[in-house]
């Protein structure tokens, strides 16, 4: 079993991509959490499957299509919040039912690729292609980049805005590029995880990490392990008693929270 396990290689295309998620997630999750953004991802899964559906109907790559119509969402998403003043958690709520309504109706459209539409809305991470495999290392190494180059910009603007903007920081160009790369991440995640479940990488390990870290760049390190943890276990415990990974990968996110989270309240471990 194990040997069979090791010498698949949809197995291996499947840790690579989810590794490379895995640290995409861990990063970005805590800028969002500790921005209270953290549902965006949500709601851009949402719009993403409006994506989905288009790219089934029309027969172009579901993928870049669902990037596409993310990318578009998510700056609708920056311009509902500063020209009709409204709450993010508003803007978000308005997009994600627009993009599921419309998902929805694009599907009744044309039927066939129901069986198809489930694995992007639950994931199939054993049945991913190679192409997918490299598109989605380029984009997560994107993403990884991205962040690392506007680091101490980003921890200036995620811990205090109002400072951020009177020091000159470019506080609306930074916030445009986080859900730039909140698009693409959950884009990302949508072969791993599914749509229904891809903001769950991005706020789970965050969430984690925040229980057991005292300092900004300990909680990254944190977030990425508990992602990569959660991926790649989730991954060979699918694979090993034939189960869904998406739901692996997520059950085993929410059990170390519970741990990380015990841990603190019983302190049992200092933080690092």
């Amino acid at each position: 079993m194990i040997y069979s396990i090791f010498s698949s290689g949809f197995f291996w295309r499947a840790i690579l991509a989810g590794g490379f998620l895995a640290l995409a997630c861990g990063l970005l999750g805590v800028f969002l959490v500790l921005r209270r953004d953290a549902m965006i991802a949500h709601g851009l899964s949402h719009v993403a499957f409006a994506g989905v559906a288009i790219g089934l109907l029309l027969n172009l790559l579901p993928l870049i299509v669902s990037l596409i119509i993310c990318l578009l969402g998510s700056f609708f998403i920056l311009k509902l919040k500063e020209r009709a003043k409204l709450p993010g958690d508003t803007a978000i709520a308005i997009l994600s039912s627009a993009g599921m309504a419309l998902g929805v109706l694009l599907t009744s459209f044309k039927s066939g690729f129901g069986a198809e539409l489930m694995t992007y809305l639950f994931g199939d991470v054993l049945a991913i292609a190679p192409t997918e495999v490299w598109l989605s290392v380029v984009l997560a190494f994107l993403v990884v980049i991205l962040m690392v180059a506007n680091y101490y910009p980003l921890v200036f603007m995620t811990f205090d805005r109002e400072a951020a903007l009177v020091s000159g920081v470019k506080v609306k160009r930074l916030e445009e590029l986080l859900v730039v790369l909140t698009s693409i991440t959950v884009v990302l995640g949508i072969r791993i995880v599914g749509l229904l479940l891809v903001s769950a990488l991005t706020v789970i390990p965050a969430a984690s990490a925040l229980q057991l870290a005292r300092n900004f760049k300990t909680t990254l390190i944190l977030s990425s392990l508990f992602s990569l943890f959660s991926i790649i276990s989730g991954i060979g415990i699918a694979y090993a008693l034939d189960i869904s990974a998406s739901a692996a990968i997520v059950f085993i996110s929410i059990l170390i929270f519970l741990i990380c989270l015990a841990l603190k309240k019983l302190g049992l471990i200092k933080n690092f």
